[in-house]
């Protein structure tokens, strides 16, 4: 379909070979939004890998006494993205929201911005939502396999004067070498193809400050009948999710060969 111009609804297909490719390279509206999904695919490696590792290490170490808190810090991701989305955009009203109302409150009222109405603070504020809806994942992830390393080797790194740190940084972290390169595998795909919560806050506004190639390809297709250039921005995602898989798991099968 992406060598089709076609509203989706008429039966007649205009075939126009690779315009809609010629015309998405000129497109300064996906590359933005190609730009944007990059930015949350830095921010999100960046932000949930060593919050989610932080609190399974103090899951780890609290043994039986912190399992509330196992149950708690997991709720985010029980949720559906599209409530909370819906929360968040209640949280983040410039006027009633709780963002504004602790600033207010600690005297900081000159920090108070419309958090998803400008441009250059709107794609930071949902990039929040997305690793604190997300940050459980890994946290699971990671004391999952913290679990399976055995305990003698705590015993036998405290019998030789370790400190928790030292355990963790020279014991730990290269048992989950493996661990940790699947987790931002897992978050550098999925935040190519994120695009649930952008929509329902900001519906990728304003000015496509939030744009993504998943909702610029869902209002090409379905919210502007263009489904041709539609499905062309939807090829161009598969090929740039494609490509970014193969390269990172080429290199990180060069890195357990080496």
């Amino acid at each position: 379909m992406s060598f089709l111009k076609w509203n989706g609804i008429d039966p007649v297909k205009e075939f126009i070979g690779f315009e809609n490719w010629f015309e998405l390279l000129k497109d300064n509206i996906f590359r933005r939004a190609l730009g944007n999904n990059f930015i949350i695919v830095i921010l999100s490696i960046a932000i949930q890998l060593p919050i989610g590792m932080a609190l399974a290490v103090l899951l780890d170490s609290g043994g039986r006494k912190l399992n509330l808190f196992k149950t708690v810090y997991f709720f985010p991701m029980l949720m559906s993205s599209v409530a909370v989305g819906i929360l968040f955009k209640y949280v983040y009203d410039p006027q009633f929201g709780i963002v504004t109302a602790f600033l207010n409150a600690v005297g900081l009222k000159r920090l108070v911005l419309n958090w998803l109405g400008e441009p250059g603070v709107a794609l930071y504020s949902v990039i929040a939502v997305i690793c604190w809806q997300h940050i459980p994942f890994y946290m699971i992830y990671f004391l999952a396999a913290m679990t399976s390393i055995p305990g003698e080797l705590f015993e036998a790194a405290w019998i030789d004067g370790a400190t928790r740190g030292q355990y963790f940084w020279q014991i730990v972290l290269p048992l989950l070498k493996g661990t940790v390169r699947t987790a931002a595998i897992l978050s550098l795909v999925g935040s190519l193809k994120y695009f649930d919560l952008i929509y329902v806050m900001t519906e990728g506004g304003p000015v496509n400050s939030t744009e993504l190639m998943a909702t610029y390809m869902y209002k090409n297709a379905f919210t502007t009948f263009k489904m041709g250039y539609g499905s062309t921005v939807a090829m161009a995602l598969f090929l740039v999710v494609m490509v970014t898989s193969i390269l990172v798991f080429s290199i990180t099968k060069r890195e357990e060969r080496g």
